[in-house]
């Protein structure tokens, strides 16, 4: 008896009708597809993007060149050089993150003891040349600076989990 159904099976094409029936299912179904310009998929609050170095609210950035970060680095794509100032803090003087070499594994992020890096929401950030994804101190700043709201909002809800 199986094999009288499976010669009718072969004859009758039926796998093809199954696949068919998956098709025309599938075709009066609702479009899922985005403009992507225009609109955007949701993103993750621990989504890891363009990394930015964030200021406390006094306009003084966070970094205190304790260079785990740098330490930390499995791509060793953070290059970090430091001085003490006249107050007697330890401060960066060059803070470069080669982004051709960085894996975005967030190693940094989860190193720094008072969050001056992080991995802002952006994922923009297509380029033409290599050289423009090498940030430098400024960059970074100007980053944290122009992201700094939606990066303090994702720490806030990430706060719980650390």
């Amino acid at each position: 008896m199986n094999r009288a159904i499976s010669y009718v099976k072969t004859f009758a094409l039926w796998e093809l009708l199954k696949g068919l029936s998956v098709t025309l299912r599938n075709f009066f179904r609702r479009s899922v597809t985005l403009s992507y310009p225009e609109e955007k998929t949701p993103q993750s609050h621990r989504f890891r993007g363009l990394h930015a170095l964030r200021r406390y609210p006094n306009g003084e950035e966070r970094c205190i060149a304790c260079k785990l970060c740098e330490a930390v680095c499995p791509a060793l794509a953070i290059t970090i050089e430091s001085d003490v100032g006249e107050d007697g803090t330890r401060r960066t003087t060059r803070y470069d993150i080669d982004l051709f070499k960085c894996i975005y594994c967030g190693f940094c992020e989860e190193a720094c003891p008072v969050d001056a890096i992080v991995e802002g929401p952006n994922f923009e950030f297509a380029t033409e040349t290599r050289e423009e994804l090498y940030y430098n101190k400024e960059k970074l700043l100007d980053n944290g600076d122009r992201w700094e709201t939606e990066i303090a909002q994702n720490l806030e809800l990430d706060a719980p989990y650390r």
